[in-house]
């Protein structure tokens, strides 16, 4: 069966992600600019092979201050560091829905291997234009600590969320 490569419809998609500021109420966030593609063989993304990345400048918190405090080198280093990567190594199936995620997540200049959760939310064979999408939920935590990123008065656990929409390529 040949391979089919997906790629992201960034304006039906969404990356965010929350963190506890001084341990009592979470402060969210997102990335504006990201892209990610994914290759299956057939439709079949339980053979999925993901490739993620973020651009570190684009993080929003709605407080243009704290944002560009957080692309200092208390926290990203984005002139250094620009973008936190996800390459995939598995995708294993749980259920017709739920998939586990693992992959290397690299962020800082550390690279170390993550778990996420994945909810497939179907295929549309055919959108108003044609196309044919394919929509997911993606869910982790990491230790911001793993990374080297952060200061005090921020928990460590970075709770991650996403909604994605991929559309075949011909």
């Amino acid at each position: 069966m040949s391979t089919t490569k997906w790629a992201l419809d960034p304006t039906h998609s969404e990356v965010q992600f929350k963190v506890k500021h001084l341990m009592i109420a979470n402060v969210s966030g997102d990335f504006k600019k990201f892209d990610a593609a994914v290759e299956t063989t057939g439709e079949d993304f339980s053979t999925a092979k993901i490739n993620f990345s973020a651009d570190i400048n684009s993080i929003s918190t709605n407080n243009e201050q704290r944002d560009g405090h957080l692309k200092t080198g208390d926290f990203f280093e984005a002139e250094k560091y620009p973008q936190i990567k996800f390459e995939s190594t598995k995708l294993e199936k749980v259920d017709a829905e739920n998939y586990k995620l693992h992959g290397n997540f690299t962020m800082k200049g550390v690279s170390k291997a993550e778990i996420l959760d994945v909810e497939f939310g179907g295929i549309v064979a055919k959108d108003p234009w044609g196309n044919t999408r394919a929509g997911f939920t993606i869910n982790g935590k990491i230790n911001r600590q793993d990374y080297g990123v952060g200061s005090i008065g921020v928990s460590d656990e970075v709770k991650l969320y996403s909604n994605m929409q991929f559309v075949k390529q011909a």
